[in-house]
């Protein structure tokens, strides 16, 4: 029988666990009321547009979350080497130490990168971006903060993959130490 949620946001997240183990594409409706335990019915009264609005939902989520607790704090004008530090542990926190793959990624890599590619590439746009200006504030060069950042953004999609294919989380977890040191951070 499926269950009640009260709450638009208990189906957010219960339909974000579904995207990003079947990605798009691999969420079909019976897919998505199975593992969810929502009917179709609650389903489309929270989303009346469908799995497209569900996605939408879900990606929405994510971005507001990345941007309260690791976009905001890469921000502070103050600390940014305490941003930069928040940063690793939160993503840490926030991928589970690598058990968690990238939900934005899952999305990038499949065939609805055309349907929701402006919010993929802002979603990493935005994480490059405050990552370089955080480091540019440690007093990197406009062209080593932009090279930085992207090399550790990159590193810890990467870190995600290569520690999903192989089954071992530890893989990401060596990446993130090694990606914080490799930070010139001098406050």
């Amino acid at each position: 029988m499926p269950r009640e949620i009260a709450e638009r946001g208990d189906a957010v997240a219960a339909l974000a666990e579904v995207f990003r183990e079947h990605g798009y594409s691999g969420s079909s409706l019976a897919r998505i009321t199975q593992q969810t335990g929502l009917g179709k019915g609650s389903l489309y009264h929270f989303f009346p547009d469908g799995k497209e609005e569900m996605a939408e939902a879900v990606l929405e989520e994510v971005d507001r979350w990345f941007s309260e607790h690791v976009f905001s704090p890469l921000l502070d004008p103050v600390a940014p080497g305490r941003g930069i530090e928040r940063m690793f542990e939160t993503v840490d926190r926030y991928f589970r130490s690598g058990e968690r793959i990238c939900l934005v990624g899952v999305f990038a890599l499949g065939d609805s990168q055309s349907r929701f590619g402006a919010r993929i590439n802002r979603y990493f746009s935005t994480w490059t971006e405050a990552l370089a200006a955080a480091l540019k504030r440690t007093g990197l060069t406009d062209e080593q903060a932009s090279e930085t950042a992207e090399e550790v953004v990159v590193g810890i999609q990467g870190a995600l993959v290569l520690a999903r294919s192989r089954q071992d989380p530890k893989i990401f977890s060596r990446a993130l130490r090694r990606l914080k040191r490799s930070i010139p951070v001098s406050e």
